[in-house]
Formats: structure tokens, sequence, C-alpha cells
């Protein structure tokens, strides 16, 4: 029989932080990155209030806590953070509130409102979504700089196809309020 060799390495683990119960303890659900490139998620125990945090880590592997749970506003975060395109990240609690069952809650840290595509790749001439908020009136589209024709289908989605000519990289929504940028590069496929 033969045995399965593990004496070579594919990568290297870095722990970028090792938590202690005053920023936070029990990390259990997966971290999500924002448009800011920093990566953000909860912790389902610790803080002042043993109960909970919302946390930053970016580059320079430095913490941030930004919110300690305590009752009212929920405890035991326990699934992770998502950031939605108005650019405020969203998720639950496991407990309390004003019910002790638990909260919906937002947390805004300043980051804007961007789109999404939906979905993430597609062939020239293929039809994808766009989709953001406060996309009504829009007066322009465009995938990687190429302009594309496009339906405003209502204030939260755009329904356009790949133009010809279009190559991978950011999409672009232009709005009266604003110009938003895709949250990550679309892929035109050969």
């Amino acid at each position: 029989m033969a045995r399965c060799s593990r004496s070579h390495r594919r990568g290297a683990l870095t722990t970028l932080h090792s938590f202690r119960s005053s920023d936070g303890a029990n990390p259990y659900a997966g971290l999500v990155q924002a448009t800011d490139g920093n990566f953000y998620g909860t912790t389902s125990g610790g803080g002042p209030n043993g109960v909970g945090t919302i946390f930053k880590i970016g580059a320079s592997e430095e913490l941030s806590t930004l919110h300690y749970f305590g009752s009212d506003d929920g405890d035991f975060p326990s699934a992770g953070l998502v950031q939605a395109t108005n650019g405020i990240f969203y998720g639950t609690t496991f407990g309390d509130g004003n019910t002790s069952d638990g909260t919906v809650f937002s947390e805004s840290v300043g980051l804007g409102p961007f789109v999404t595509t939906l979905p993430t790749s597609r062939a020239i001439g293929q039809r994808v979504e766009i989709l953001g908020n406060n996309l009504t009136g829009a007066t322009s589209v465009t995938f990687n700089g190429t302009p594309a024709t496009f339906t405003v289908v209502s204030s939260t989605e755009i329904s356009t196809t790949v133009p010809s000519g279009a190559t991978t990289g950011p999409d672009q929504v232009v709005t009266p309020s604003a110009t938003l940028s895709s949250n990550v590069p679309f892929r035109v496929k050969p």
C-alpha cells in the first residue's frame, strides 16, 4: 500500500490577528471583502458586553473593532456580513433585541454605493443585469469604457448586453446623482 507524503508545503499560513475577549471571541462566520479592499466580519462573543463585535482588518493586518453588541441591538452574531450596493453592511444576531429572538442590523462605515453585474462574465452580445440603487434616470452604461445600450428596469436594475469592443474591466453607470462603478471587474469571455 502506497503512503501519501505530506512533507512538502503548498503555502504558508499567516495569523493576522488572535482575538482576545476584549476585542471579540469566536468568529464563526467568514469574512467579506468590501469595496475598500478591507475585510469585515463578526465575532459571536467577546467585547465589553461579551456578546459579539463587528470588526475590520486590512492590509496593515491591524484589527479595528467597529461595533460592540449589547442586548438592545442584538447578541451573538453568528452569521457573516453582506455589503449591499448602497455600501452598507447588513447582518443578523442570534439573540436579544426587543423580543430576545435576535435582530437584523446594518452598519455604515462610510463606503459609497456601487453596482454589481450578474453574471460577472459573458461574451459580447449576451445579456446581463446590473444591480444597484437609485438607477432611475441613468444616462450611461459602459463596460471598461465601451458604451452599451441599456434599459432601466427599476430603480435597482438595468438590463443590457455586452457591447461589441468591450474588454475585461469595471462597469460604470452614470446617474443624475453619481457615477457608480462595479465592485468586481466584469470579465468578457472570448
